[in-house]
């Protein structure tokens, strides 16, 4: 019998693969700021990061503090991709459907601003799988790799951290997961991470990961610690 009782997602590469559009969209952005770089750097540096912490490390990085419009217009450039290019991660019906059929509470924890969030999960037809569990960096102090949005899911949804899992795709969610002492599963079935899914694994092992899955198959026992194996 598992001691899990609920399971936090992260939401971008985990529950929809939208993060490839986040970071050619910032890719494209600071390279107009004049801070060209690569899709490899881009995922190594701000994957799971906020998008306020984003702008904090290139407003830093060109010794500038007028950026204040750059995680606003982030967001609806973004934002206007999704309805045509948003798609789900795969399988991710199903791993829901399995947690439900277990009486397995969710919620989501994500780095992006509530109005993403609400827009995400309308656009990808999620919203009714999470109802009000679903929170935000923009409701905390300190985003992640902090524990802070974790507890406070494992707070609204009355459950204790430590019968938590979480789900995530980045090095900073496991850490923070970790720190509010809840079980950490990692995975690396985005298809940001084409080309790059045994680096990121170790990554997210070190991190605190208790296993690393490439795709869903054998997500709800991994998550609920049953015998699971991971890449």
């Amino acid at each position: 019998m598992t001691s899990i009782r609920a399971v936090i997602f992260d939401m971008d590469g985990c529950l929809v693969d939208s993060e490839p559009m986040s970071l050619e969209t910032l890719g494209d952005m600071m390279g107009a700021e004049g801070l060209p770089t690569t899709r490899d750097e881009l995922r190594q540096r701000f994957l799971g990061v906020s998008i306020q912490a984003i702008v904090r490390q290139i407003g830093e990085a060109l010794g500038r503090d007028d950026l204040h419009d750059f995680a606003a217009t982030f967001e609806e450039r973004l934002l206007a991709r999704y309805p045509s290019e948003l798609r789900l991660i795969p399988g991710i019906c199903g791993l829901l459907d399995d947690l439900a059929a277990r009486d397995i509470a969710v919620a989501i924890a994500t780095g992006s601003s509530v109005r993403r969030l609400g827009i995400t999960l309308r656009v990808a037809g999620l919203a009714d799988r999470f109802g009000n569990m679903t929170f935000s960096a923009d409701q905390v102090n300190r985003g992640k790799p902090a524990p802070d949005l974790f507890l406070l899911a494992a707070e609204r949804l009355g459950v204790r951290p430590d019968a938590c899992a979480v789900m995530e795709d980045s090095p900073h969610g496991i850490a923070g997961a970790r720190a509010a002492g809840m079980r950490a599963v990692g995975f690396t079935g985005g298809s940001h991470l084409h080309g790059m899914q045994a680096d990121h694994a170790r990554r997210l092992r070190e991190a605190g990961a208790a296993a690393v899955l490439p795709d869903l198959a054998g997500m709800a026992d991994a998550l609920l610690d049953r015998q699971a194996t991971g890449v």
